[in-house]
């Protein structure tokens, strides 16, 4: 079921998990919100691991491997 996530512009925030910009949390919540619809469910952990790979804190390899040992349940 379709459940709403909380997202703050004012604050930066998607889920709690800080931005670094408005124009990186709207992109991250456009996608998040996608996918919403094909059935994922987000939480913070995901948000988190979802932040630092567009903004390069982590690299596609590491993301990969995040997923594959889902990190982000």
């Amino acid at each position: 079921m379709y459940q709403p996530i909380q997202i703050d512009r004012k604050n930066l925030t998607i889920m709690g998990v800080p931005f670094p910009d408005l124009e990186t949390l709207d992109s991250t919540a456009n996608a998040v919100g996608t996918n919403m619809f094909e059935g994922f469910e987000p939480t913070s952990k995901s948000i988190t691991l979802i932040r630092d790979y567009v903004t390069d804190k982590i690299t596609s390899a590491q993301f990969i491997e995040a997923v594959k040992a889902k990190e982000y349940v």
